[in-house]
């Protein structure tokens, strides 16, 4: 992998760690604001530190030694760059396992937007689909069965890593379902400031974990993630102390950060079945997409402004 690839790869990650956050900042500016000062100075500091190491450090690490357990958990951590051929015939052999593990996640995670969520509609297609949320479920089935079929035709690990990230799509939407009503719990609670700190990181690791996975879709280097997603966890912290409201603005931000998902999920799961997708395609796609909506976001910005004098 030459620099070039590599920056590219980390600025794209950097990307999408960033507007993939964004309800997360939001929910975490709100609760901050109940409390006390040295509260939010130590989640400022140590729960960026949780935040990085911990979750988007420790967890595609975990990810990566699971799916190849016959490395070691070092081979795991610095597999892709090693040049020992044991090491990268074992990547190669489990990467498409991994990859449909993950694509199947994003692309469910798309859809439940798509259908199922409350969102500023850009598109005509999004108004439609959100009036049709109940076949939200027979998608998703439908989806999975197909996925699933075809990847047992090839190995049968690969179509119980589909079902898996399926799984984990609906168990994390579960916890973020209940985050919705803890948070409004807390706003009119006198909970405790620990308490509070307890449920953001939490929050933190379930929110993080799109971005861990998306991460795939660009690199499966541990320590480029760690990078990537550690600045971009930067970032987020700090626009969820001094710019929440500015993000607020950007009304088709949250748009930019689905579609990207969906771009990264059908090229997670057509790398899975072989299909050879060019390393730079995830980064360049993603910069295309946010951009584009953020460009809009800014009209929409303008439009608003002059429709108010």
């Amino acid at each position: 992998m030459d620099w070039l690839l590599i920056l590219l790869t980390i600025a794209g990650l950097i990307v999408f760690e960033t507007v993939s956050s964004v309800d997360n900042a939001i929910i975490n500016a709100d609760v901050l604001a109940t409390m006390s000062l040295r509260a939010r100075r130590w989640f400022l500091v140590w729960g960026l530190i949780i935040a990085v190491f911990v979750v988007r450090g420790l967890l595609p690490w975990l990810i990566v030694w699971m799916t190849t357990p016959s490395l070691g958990p070092v081979e795991a951590l610095l597999a892709t760059f090693s040049s020992d051929p044991a090491v990268l015939a074992a990547i190669e052999e489990s990467a498409p396992i991994l990859l449909i593990f993950g694509g199947m996640f994003l692309i469910l995670l798309f859809f439940h937007w798509l259908f199922a969520e409350e969102k500023n509609c850009y598109l005509r297609s999004e108004r439609f689909f959100s009036r049709q949320a109940v076949w939200f479920y027979a998608i998703a089935s439908i989806l999975l069965s197909v996925i699933v079929w075809f990847a047992l035709q090839i190995n049968t690990m690969m179509g119980f890593a589909a079902v898996l990230g399926s799984t984990v799509f609906f168990i994390v939407h579960g916890f973020r379902k209940n985050a919705e009503v803890q948070e409004a719990r807390m706003m009119g609670s006198g909970m405790s400031d620990v308490s509070k700190l307890a449920y953001l990181e939490v929050l933190d690791a379930t929110f993080s974990i799109d971005g861990v996975i998306g991460a795939f879709a660009f690199t499966l280097s541990v320590p480029l993630i760690l990078i990537g997603n550690g600045v971009g966890a930067f970032v987020v912290r700090e626009l969820t102390v001094r710019g929440v409201d500015q993000i607020r603005k950007f009304c088709y931000l949250k748009n930019g950060a689905m579609y990207s998902i969906l771009v990264l999920g059908t090229i997670m799961l057509a790398d899975s079945f072989g299909f050879r997708i060019p390393t730079w395609l995830s980064p360049i796609a993603t910069f295309i997409i946010v951009g584009f909506f953020l460009f809009r976001s800014v009209q929409q910005q303008k439009k608003g402004a002059i429709g108010s004098t």
